[in-house]
């Protein structure tokens, strides 16, 4: 797994300095996440104050992680068959690519060690990974898992 530029901030204030959300936005989404759990972008989300696509997008920049929009993208068989549908949907994740040795997927959540560690064992490769978002990624394997079939 190969290390990456990292901005040192919390995800929510990078979503304020970009102007996706304001102060009073992150403060509630806070205290949502206080009181319910889950992840702060999803919070975020959820209380309809900013799109996927802007949580996806402050992500990449967050972790230098590069995102990619799946809606136009083709995923191979052969690379499908590598990740079972089962993981994929467990991680919110999906195999876009593999040269080499290297299997490019796409993660709505790059900072899940135990999925990239699992792929790493399950497929024999190295991750390359990219930020998508968790509809993108849902859609993704609806349509590729069940083209399969």
């Amino acid at each position: 797994m190969k290390s990456h530029r990292k901005v040192d901030k919390p995800l929510g204030q990078i979503l304020v300095e970009r102007g996706v959300i304001n102060n009073t936005q992150l403060k509630e989404a806070l205290e949502a996440q206080k009181a319910k759990g889950g992840l702060i972008g999803e919070v975020i989300v959820n209380l309809g104050f900013a799109k996927e696509e802007d949580i996806a997008y402050c992500l990449s920049l967050q972790f230098g992680y590069p995102y990619l929009p799946l809606e136009n993208y083709d995923i191979s068989a052969e690379v499908i068959k590598l990740v079972s549908e089962n993981v994929c949907g467990h991680y919110c994740l999906i195999p876009i690519d593999k040269i080499g040795n290297t299997l490019t997927v796409a993660m709505a959540n790059p900072l899940n060690i135990q999925a990239i560690e699992d792929l790493e064992d399950t497929t024999q490769c190295d991750i390359q990974i990219f930020v998508s978002t968790p509809s993108d990624i849902r859609a993704g394997i609806k349509k590729f898992y069940h083209q399969q079939a």
